[in-house]
């Protein structure tokens, strides 16, 4: 019926008293990670609360201005072509509404790299100090190498 240990000398076989418990730490481990997971999105979804409105805010909404440098080297300025004098006139716009105004310059991966940086240059001389290069995020295995349409895959 039960499990038991034939201890040898006697002959006699004695019960095992002791629960193995390491499948039921296992066990309780995956349950508490399930648990940990699933929490948040539940209490967001019970809990249900609804921020309140106000006119007056003390936060200034981030104005952004969007530069796109394609293959070609012609820059765009929130999805429009533009020579330096667009971009600056545009830069002076967003900065008298926001002064800590930001840039996010995008350029094709194929895009010279001094047309990147006079994209860079244009943004700074027109007054806008902050500024980030827009990427992708790569898969881990091709870091470091560039794909095109002519190898095989």
């Amino acid at each position: 019926m039960g499990a038991s240990v034939n201890l040898g000398e006697g002959g006699e076989d004695l019960p095992i008293s002791e629960i193995n418990v390491t499948p039921f730490v296992d066990v309780v481990l995956v349950l508490l990670v399930i648990f940990m997971v699933t929490a948040p999105a539940l209490v967001k979804d019970v809990i249900g609360v609804q921020l309140p409105k106000a006119t007056s805010s003390s936060e200034k909404a981030m104005q952004t201005l969007g530069v796109a440098v394609t293959r070609q080297g012609q820059v765009l300025v929130n999805g429009a072509p533009v020579e330096k004098e667009g971009l600056e006139q545009e830069a002076r716009r967003i900065l008298a509404q926001t002064p800590d105004a930001q840039a996010i310059i995008s350029a094709d991966s194929e895009a010279r790299h001094g047309d990147v940086v006079k994209a860079i240059d244009w943004v700074k001389g027109a007054g806008i100090e902050k500024f980030a290069l827009q990427i992708e995020r790569a898969d881990a295995g091709s870091v470091g190498r560039e794909t095109s349409g002519d190898e095989p895959k």
